[in-house]
């Protein structure tokens, strides 16, 4: 559970239920999270590593149930929970819009270099930067989910041309028309920007590497709000040190917090986020109440 969480105490003392929230700040460990487990019966899970090992320890102890806070399972090994009979769901559907704007917001800063001319005014310098303009320009969106959905409604506000790479996608539910679908990477060379919005799975990671990066167009945008594994780091940093890539906004990274010895944190023409893309006060609200609410009900207390 995140944020908020003083809100929801009195609601689970209603229901007779003891909470602990640890001091985080991104994940525990497989070995903090064994230890850990086994003494609850309900866990809220965020982006720490639900793997196999942890459910089996839990299952050991006292574990019954477990909601994963949010939409990305990827972090989440819901196989064991199958065998080992733990009831588990996720809350989908929640950060759609929240995620979607600060998809655009970072489409928009990296057009603008809004970020870049924030920096200098600070200094004392009056920049003046040519940005480019939104409209016409091509975007391939990588994901077209509840996200990828919301994502396209606000580039096509902004005129902007989208197609789109979801292999799982039905076609034929497309609320927008003017989208168009490909498949990956196809036209690759053509994107003005990417924007990566998919989950995370063993077939997509590292989808944006060398390969990808050579037969881009030249001067690419890249957007990330939703995994860091699908795109290779090492290869990102070659790519914007030659200038294929000119500059890159990201949300989430391969391996977080971002370290400041890293590399890409050296990037000037780079926005990085803190893998926080989802958080407003009312999504939050909402999410959380969502999961909690399955948690009890895993628990038979409502």
């Amino acid at each position: 559970m995140l944020g908020q969480k003083d809100q929801f105490l009195p609601y689970f003392k209603q229901h007779g239920i003891e909470v602990d929230t640890p001091d985080v700040v991104q994940t525990l460990s497989v070995e903090q999270l064994i230890k850990l487990v086994p003494n609850y019966d309900g866990w809220i899970i965020g982006d720490d590593p639900a793997t196999a090992a942890v459910f089996e320890a839990g299952a050991a102890g006292n574990l019954k149930a477990a909601v994963k806070w949010g939409i990305g399972v990827d972090n989440v090994d819901f196989k064991a929970c199958e065998r080992l009979g733990i009831p588990i769901i996720n809350t989908p559907n929640m950060f759609g819009r929240e995620v979607a704007d600060i998809a655009l917001g970072y489409v928009i800063g990296l057009a603008r270099e809004t970020f870049t001319i924030d920096r200098e005014v600070r200094k004392g310098n009056w920049l003046k930067v040519s940005g480019m303009s939104l409209a016409s320009k091509k975007v391939g969106l990588v994901g077209y989910g509840d996200i990828g959905q919301n994502t396209a409604k606000r580039l096509l506000a902004a005129e902007m041309e989208v197609i789109v790479f979801d292999p799982f996608y039905d076609q034929s539910r497309n609320p927008y028309p003017d989208v168009k679908f490909a498949n990956w990477p196809e036209g690759i060379d053509e994107f003005d920007f990417i924007v990566f919005t998919c989950a995370l799975s063993d077939s997509n990671f590292h989808m944006f590497s060398a390969a990808e990066i050579s037969r881009c167009k030249d001067g690419v945008r890249i957007v990330n709000v939703a995994r860091g594994p699908l795109i290779n780091e090492a290869d990102l940093i070659a790519g914007l040190l030659s200038n294929k890539i000119y500059s890159a906004a990201l949300d989430v990274f391969e391996v977080e917090p971002l370290q400041q010895s890293s590399s890409l944190a050296k990037m000037e023409r780079c926005i990085f986020g803190s893998h926080n893309s989802s958080n407003t006060v009312d999504a939050v609200h909402a999410t959380n109440k969502k999961a909690i609410n399955a948690l009890l009900d895993f628990l038979g207390v409502i």
